[in-house]
C-alpha cells in the first residue's frame, strides 16, 4: 500500500515539473518572436503613444486708448527646460561646471554642485526633458542666459528648450482696471477682456510635443499649425482724463468715508467715453476697482432727485407749462399721491416757479406737478419713460448692463403712491450710465446716442470694424421746444440751485444733483444715503456729460452738490482746460503792443502755447514735458522744462493756484493757500521727498 503511494506521488512530481519548463519554454519562445519579429512593430507603437498634439496659445491683441497708447498688452516670458542628452560628452563635461555656477547665482534657490548634481544624473538616466527651473524669465534674462556654456548651442546642439509663455500686462498699473477687466483660464471674467475675447484671443495653433518625464518636449514638425494672433481693440478711453477722474473720485470716497463710488465722462455728439471710473471700500481709506458699478446690477439703485429730469422731460412732452409757471409747494411736508412727501431741508417754500422747484430740487413741488398731469393715465408717464429709453438697457458694448427696473400700473407692486415717488426717483432702479444718458440727450438737443468704449477693431494697422454713435440708432426722445426748457432748469440749479459747487467763472455747467435714501432692513434709513451729479458742460454749447455717484458717505455731508458735485468739478476743469476747441473765445484777444510780453511763469506747456499763440506771441520749444517754466528771450516766450518725479514735491512757483492745485493734489499732498494771483513761495522744497499725508503751505501773490 506505501509502496503504491510513493510511486503516485512521483509521477504527479514529474507531470508537473515536465508542465512548468514546457510553460518556460514556451515563454522564452515568445520573448524570442517579440523581441526580434515584432520588435520594430511594438517600439513604433510605444513611441506613437508618447506623442500627443497640444494647443500652442495665440499672442493676445492689445487693449488700446483713443490715442492708441497701450492700456493692456502680452509681453512673452519664458521658462527654462533641457535636454542634457543632446550635447556631446567633450562640451557638457567643459562646461557644465560653468553652467551650474550661472545658474545658482541666478536662481539663488540651489549651489553650483546641486545644478550640476541635477543635470548629470538626468543625463546619465537619458532623461530627455527636465524643467531647470519654475521661475519665468523675461526677453533680456532669455537672451542673457542663451549665452552661458551648452546652452549657447542651441536647442538642437545644446539641448536648451525656451518655452514661450505670454502674460498680460498693463503699462498704466490700476488705471481703468476694472473697464480693461480680465479673462480667467476657463473663459470667465469681466470687462473689455472679457466681453471682446473672441477678438482679443486670436486662434490657437497645435504642435507635436513628446511625453516625457518632468514634462512635455516639443517636437517640431511640418505638420503644426501656428497660432494666430489676436486683433487689437481701441477703446475711447484718454488715458490722462482717466487718471483726473479716479484721483478725485477717490479723493472724494476718503473725505466722506464712502462705501463705493462711480464716475462717467462721456462726449455729448460722439457718446464716446472719455473716462470711467469705479472704486469700491477695500478697507479703511483703501478703495480698489472692485465692480463696474457704473453699468451693472450693483450699481443699480433709486437715483432720487437727478430722475426728476425725466419727470420734467414728460411734463414738458406732455403739457403746455413752462419753466416760468408756478405752483404751491405747501409747507415742507404734503401728502400727495397717498404718501407723505418732505422736503430735504425740511422747511417749506411755498409757491415755487417750476424752475425753482427744480432747482431747490423740492419733492412735493415734482410730486404734484406730476400728479396733476399723469393721475387719470399714469400708464402715459410710464410710456414717455419708455420714450426716453430708460425702461431698458442701453445695449453698452460691454458685458454685464443692469437691465432696469420701472414697474408699469398693470405690475402687482403697482401701487397708489408709486407714480409720486417715480416722480422723483424712487420705487425704480436704473444704472448710472443709463441716467447719463438721458442727460447727454438734453445736452445734444434731444437726440439720445448710446453711450460708447470701444471704437475700433484692429489686425495690425488694418480697422476691421469701426463702431460709432450713428451704428446703434440715435434717436429723438423729445421736442426741442422740451429741451430748451430742460436746459434753463439745469443751467438754474448751477447758478442759483442746488448745484452752487461746481459753477465757474470760465464756462458754465448745466446739471441737477440728486440724493436718495437708501433701503436698510426693509425700509428707508434716512441716515444711509447715495448722492449724484449729473450734468453737462459748456452749457451754450455742450461738449461733454458727465455723472458722478458718491455711496453711503459717512463724515457728515449728505447731499449731492456737497459730495459729488466737486468731484464733477474737477474733472470737467481738467476737460475744458485740455481741449483746446473750447477755448475760441481768446481769439479775440489780441496784445496791440508786441514789445511788452505778459505776465507768463510756469504752467500747463499745450494751455501756454494756446494763448501765447492766440496773443501773437512767438514761443520755442526745450521741451517735451507737459509741464513747463517760462523763460523770456527778446519778443519771445521759451518754454523749459519743469518735469514732475513721482514721490518728489513738484516746483509749482509762477503756476497759478488751478495748476498749482492739481499738480499737488495729484502728488498726494495736502494744499493750504495764502494770498492770490500765481504761487510766489512753497512751504515744502522742490524736489524733496513727499512724506505721507504731508501738507504744503503755498503762497500767492
Amino acid at each position: 500500500m506505501a509502496k503504491n503511494i510513493k510511486k503516485s506521488i512521483v509521477t504527479r512530481v514529474r507531470v508537473a515539473f515536465l508542465a512548468i519548463c514546457l510553460f518556460a519554454v514556451a515563454i522564452v519562445a515568445k520573448v524570442v518572436h517579440v523581441q526580434f519579429f515584432e520588435g520594430q512593430k511594438w517600439t513604433q507603437l510605444q513611441k506613437e503613444s508618447r506623442m500627443i498634439y497640444l494647443p500652442v496659445y495665440a499672442t493676445r491683441g492689445n487693449v488700446l486708448s483713443d490715442n492708441e497708447s497701450i492700456m493692456a498688452t502680452s509681453l512673452p516670458f519664458y521658462r527654462v527646460a533641457f535636454d542634457p542628452t543632446i550635447c556631446d560628452d567633450k562640451k557638457f563635461e567643459k562646461g557644465i561646471d560653468s553652467l551650474a555656477l550661472l545658474l545658482s547665482r541666478f536662481y539663488k534657490d540651489k549651489s553650483p554642485e546641486g545644478y550640476r548634481r541635477k543635470i548629470k544624473n538626468a543625463r546619465l538616466a537619458k532623461r530627455r526633458y527636465i524643467r531647470i527651473h519654475s521661475r519665468q524669465l523675461n526677453y533680456q534674462e532669455k537672451k542673457m542666459m542663451a549665452a552661458w556654456p551648452i546652452f549657447r548651442e542651441g536647442k538642437n546642439r545644446g539641448g536648451v528648450i525656451f518655452e514661450k509663455v505670454d502674460k498680460r500686462f498693463r503699462p498704466f498699473g490700476t488705471l481703468a482696471q476694472r473697464t480693461i477687466g480680465r479673462i480667467t483660464e476657463d473663459k470667465k471674467g469681466s470687462g473689455l477682456e472679457y466681453t471682446y475675447n473672441s477678438y482679443l484671443a486670436g486662434k490657437d495653433g497645435e504642435a507635436l510635443f513628446e511625453r516625457m518625464a518632468g514634462g512635455n518636449k516639443p517636437i517640431y514638425n511640418a505638420t503644426d499649425v501656428k497660432p494666430l494672433p489676436g486683433y487689437d481693440i481701441k477703446t475711447t478711453i484718454d488715458i490722462n482724463l482717466q487718471d483726473v477722474a479716479e484721483n478725485a473720485l477717490y479723493k472724494a470716497l476718503v473725505a466722506n468715508n464712502a462705501q463705493y463710488g462711480c464716475v462717467v465722462l462721456m462726449e455729448v455728439k460722439t457718446g464716446e467715453i472719455k473716462a470711467i471710473a469705479n472704486l469700491g471700500k477695500a478697507g479703511e481709506g483703501v478703495y480698489v476697482e472692485n465692480y463696474n458699478y457704473a453699468v451693472g446690477n450693483h450699481g443699480r439703485t433709486e437715483p432720487g432727485s437727478t430722475f426728476k429730469l425725466a419727470s420734467m422731460m414728460a411734463l414738458f412732452e406732455e403739457t403746455d407749462l413752462t419753466p416760468d409757471d408756478s405752483l404751491d409747494t405747501g409747507k415742507g411736508r404734503e401728502l400727495i399721491g397717498g404718501s407723505y412727501m418732505s422736503e430735504s431741508t425740511g422747511r417749506g417754500y411755498g409757491v415755487l416757479s417750476i424752475a425753482d422747484i427744480f432747482g431747490k430740487s423740492s419733492n412735493p413741488g415734482t410730486a404734484k406737478l406730476i400728479e396733476n398731469a399723469f393721475k387719470a393715465n399714469p400708464q402715459k408717464y410710464v410710456e414717455y419713460l419708455e420714450k426716453f429709453g430708460l425702461t431698458k438697457p442701453l445695449g453698452f458694448q460691454m458685458h454685464g448692463e443692469a437691465q432696469p427696473v420701472i414697474y408699469t400700473p398693470d405690475n402687482r407692486r403697482w401701487s397708489r403712491t408709486t407714480l409720486t415717488r417715480m416722480a422723483i426717483g424712487y420705487s425704480l432702479q436704473i444704472a448710472p450710465l443709463q441716467t447719463l444718458a438721458l442727460y447727454n440727450a438734453v445736452a445734444n438737443n434731444g437726440i439720445k446716442v448710446t453711450p460708447i468704449i470701444v471704437k475700433e477693431i484692429r489686425k495690425g494697422n488694418t480697422v476691421v470694424e469701426s463702431f460709432g454713435a450713428q451704428d446703434f440708432n440715435p434717436t429723438r426722445i423729445c421736442s426741442e421746444e422740451t429741451v430748451k426748457k430742460l436746459r434753463l432748469l439745469m443751467e438754474g440749479v448751477v447758478e442759483h440751485g442746488t448745484g452752487k459747487h461746481v459753477k465757474s467763472q470760465y464756462y458754465k455747467v448745466a446739471g441737477k444733483t440728486g440724493t436718495a435714501w437708501k433701503v436698510k432692513n426693509g425700509k428707508y434709513d434716512k441716515k444711509v444715503y447715495s448722492t449724484s451729479f449729473a450734468g453737462y458742460f459748456p452749457a451754450d454749447n455742450p461738449k461733454y456729460s458727465c455723472i458722478v455717484i458718491i455711496d453711503t458717505p459717512k463724515s457728515g455731508r449728505i447731499y449731492g452738490g456737497d459730495v459729488a458735485a466737486p468731484v464733477f468739478r474737477e474733472l470737467a476743469d481738467k476737460a475744458y482746460a485740455r481741449d483746446l476747441t473750447l477755448h475760441q473765445p481768446l481769439a479775440s484777444r489780441v496784445i496791440t503792443d508786441r514789445q511788452k510780453l505778459p505776465p507768463v511763469k510756469a504752467g500747463n506747456q499745450e494751455e501756454l502755447t494756446l494763448i501765447t499763440n492766440k496773443l501773437g506771441i512767438s514761443t520755442h520749444n526745450r521741451s517735451d514735458e507737459e509741464w513747463v517754466k517760462a523763460d523770456s528771450q527778446g519778443h519771445s516766450l521759451v518754454w523749459k522744462s519743469n518735469k514732475l518725479m513721482v514721490g518728489r514735491v513738484p516746483d509749482v512757483s509762477g503756476m497759478t493756484l488751478r495748476d498749482a492745485l492739481f499738480v499737488l493734489g495729484n502728488q498726494g499732498l495736502r494744499v493750504q493757500t495764502q494770498g492770490s494771483g500765481r504761487v510766489q513761495t512753497q512751504s515744502l522744497e522742490p524736489g524733496s521727498p513727499i512724506k505721507k499725508g504731508s501738507i504744503i503751505i503755498i503762497t500767492l501773490s
